[in-house]
């Protein structure tokens, strides 16, 4: 199902102890996952705080009575009779509409299965246009109590929506319980007590339904099962690169219009617009040359002789006095000609004759050509660039050599349209991680924090803004709530770390279970980088659109993060910023040594490419190439892009290779 089409929910986790520790929390999960294999909902937030009546009323009405409110919020914990249990007494008072059909099957569902059932004390109910359901915080009875009722919450949060009663009901409840999947013993059959609708009018609306099962789409670990029920092999497809970079601008979101200033913070845009002078360039009659402006026509004296000095004119604004046949004005490179005047002898071609009594200023000048003509030495109006002139087309990128930048200011434009570059998230994941600049040494089993500080000086490198969103741990409520957060305030989230096979590698199973999120490929033939993956999340703008986030989960070796980097995060990037031809320059080099060849995969060999007094681009590898090795970085600014075949390469072999950076001489 189109995730447009989907209905919203929000999960509040209600504990003192998840509060304290996001990781201790275990409902969150199991709700996240119930949902999104229904089929017809995304999570579209997820909040934990305390068991405290003012922090739960502000939460509630913060969702529900703004313009962006989701169509669900469950709630879990705090429905007891303990003495923090306060839930209930917290959303009695908010709710609007109360929902006691959807108490009784809450609490029908739970004495199927425990007469302690009879100590639950849920809430049901409408606020503005959003249904809440508060549900026990014990993980297994909120996933209980939710799967007893999921099927009929669809038809509620339509109507809830301000869908036509009459026009969802014309078909009948038989109609309607089809659709649902659900038959008068639902309650029941889901592991409770039976209840009734008690609709009296006619029923049939269209409920979302998928076109896939979950049976048929790849699923990623399991974390709750632990390490003996994880895949073996990858349930992922392997791709090759380019099928990989073309699920990638696929689905990378269209390019968005923003209007900024003409000033430094503009280089590496993308213009949206072609950009019209406004005025011409000059803007008048201007020397080019230092010299004297004279009158040269045919009705005037011959310009070889003794001058009067009459004017000085100087490239700084001000009025000029008009030029008088016989005299010249003494004028500078730039400035504009006096009215009158018709030519500029360059000061090589004159001597001076007479000074003011004061010897501070030219009195008489000589010129010693009569070769002078009209209009000699002098740039017209517009004879650089005319007004209504485009000087800049759409789509054009403004670079740092400066050209773009002073030929906009030239013209006077103050701002201009450009798209929009995506903000990136970096984060590492990890249990072993810690902060590359923490004191002390390390312990057994820990590792400094280097993909982070790499991967987002090559994002500012690439002339985008960056967020640090720091070290998450390898616990599913702590990598959940991280990446929600990181959602909210970036476009683009790259982490590294965490997409192997290993009972802790955590990145595919949130994507997929907690957030909702479809993985496009978790597998690319290639070396390093083989489990590199791509997904995308549903989310809502600040304007209810719908709308998506993109997750690039790269792996955990310095290596292979920063050539998957460039291989699949930057086209990304720089098409949504409206770049034409996204991805690196390619360009031919030699082997400057033997290069041994991988058999089963293409390789992405990090060398230093430099450009010989014979114009050849020369390759150096930066030597051993095990994706865990930091130094196989140092200094590289290519990736030879190597075959997959026995044997090796020799040197003077020439190869494809990827620019990262500038190509210096030899």
């Amino acid at each position: 199902m189109n995730s447009s089409n989907k209905l919203s929910a929000a999960l509040l986790i209600i504990s003192d102890t998840a509060y304290a520790d996001p990781a201790t929390d275990q409902a969150g999960f199991p709700l996240s996952e119930t949902l999104i294999n229904d089929g017809h909902w995304i999570v579209s937030d997820s909040h934990i705080i305390p068991d405290d009546n003012t922090a739960i009323q502000k939460e509630i009405q913060q969702w529900c009575d703004g313009v962006e409110c989701p169509n669900l919020i469950l709630t879990t914990g705090g429905t007891g009779f303990s003495v923090k249990d306060i839930t209930p007494e917290a959303i009695n008072p908010l709710i609007h509409k109360h929902a006691p059909g959807i108490v009784h099957g809450l609490l029908a569902a739970s004495l199927a299965i425990t007469p302690f059932a009879i100590m639950s004390r849920p809430v049901a109910g409408v606020r503005n246009n959003t249904l809440i359901i508060t549900l026990p915080g014990s993980p297994k009875g909120a996933k209980e109590n939710l799967q007893a009722v999921i099927k009929l919450l669809p038809h509620a949060c339509m109507q809830i929506a301000g869908s036509d009663s009459r026009l969802i009901h014309a078909g009948g409840i038989k109609k309607l319980e089809e659709q649902a999947g659900v038959g008068p013993r639902h309650i029941r059959s889901s592991g409770s007590a039976s209840s009734h609708h008690h609709h009296h009018h006619d029923h049939g609306h269209t409920i979302p339904v998928a076109h896939t099962s979950a049976e048929d789409r790849p699923r990623s670990n399991d974390p709750r099962q632990g390490p003996t029920s994880r895949h073996r092999e990858s349930p992922y497809p392997m791709l090759s690169v380019d099928d990989a970079i073309n699920l990638i601008l696929e689905n990378t979101p269209p390019c968005e219009s923003i209007r900024v200033a003409v000033d430094g913070g503009l280089v590496g845009s993308v213009l949206a617009e072609d950009v019209e002078a406004r005025e011409p360039v000059p803007a008048y009659r201007a020397s080019i040359v230092d010299g004297y402006a004279a009158i040269v026509s045919s009705d005037a004296l011959s310009t070889k002789g003794v001058f009067p000095v009459a004017s000085v004119s100087h490239a700084t604004p001000g009025e000029i006095p008009a030029l008088q046949l016989g005299k010249i004005a003494r004028i500078t490179t730039g400035a504009p000609l006096p009215p009158g005047a018709t030519s500029v002898v360059m000061v090589e071609d004159t001597v001076l004759r007479a000074m003011t009594e004061d010897g501070k200023e030219e009195k008489e000048v000589e010129i010693l050509t009569d070769k002078i003509k009209p209009n000699e030495n002098i740039r017209e109006i517009g004879s650089d660039i005319r007004a209504g002139d485009i000087i800049l087309q759409k789509s054009e990128e403004i670079t740092a050599v400066g050209g773009e930048l002073g030929l906009l200011a030239s013209v006077g434009k103050a701002d201009v349209m450009v798209y929009r570059k995506p903000i990136v998230g970096v984060m590492s994941t990890g249990d072993e991680i810690v902060q590359h600049k923490r004191p002390g040494e390390l312990r057994l089993g820990e590792v400094r924090d280097c993909n982070r500080p790499t991967v987002m000086a090559a994002i500012r490198g690439w002339g985008f803004e960056v967020v640090d969103l720091g070290i998450a741990k390898d616990q599913p409520g702590a990598l959940e709530h991280a990446l929600r957060n990181a959602m909210r305030t970036v476009d683009v989230i790259v982490t590294t770390g965490g997409v192997s096979m290993g009972e802790l590698d955590l990145l595919k199973p949130t994507i997929e279970r907690s957030l909702g999120g479809t993985i496009h490929f978790g597998r690319v033939a290639m070396k390093p980088g083989k489990p590199t993956t791509f997904a995308t999340v549903p989310f809502k703008t600040i304007a209810g659109d719908p709308s998506s986030r993109l997750i690039f989960s790269l792996p955990g070796n310095p290596a292979s993060a920063l050539v998957t980097f460039h291989l699949f995060v930057l086209p990304s990037l720089q098409k949504a910023s409206g770049m034409r031809h996204p991805g690196l320059r390619s360009a031919i080099v030699t082997l400057a040594q033997d290069v041994r060849l991988d058999p089963q995969r293409p390789e992405y060999h990090r060398a230093v490419v430099t450009a010989g007094e014979d114009g050849l681009l020369r390759a150096v590898s930066t030597g051993g190439q095990r994706s865990s090795r930091v130094g196989s970085l140092r200094s590289a600014n290519a990736l030879l892009c190597l075959p997959a075949r026995e044997g090796s390469l020799a040197a003077g072999e020439k190869v494809p290779a990827l620019l990262m950076g500038m190509v210096a001489g030899s």
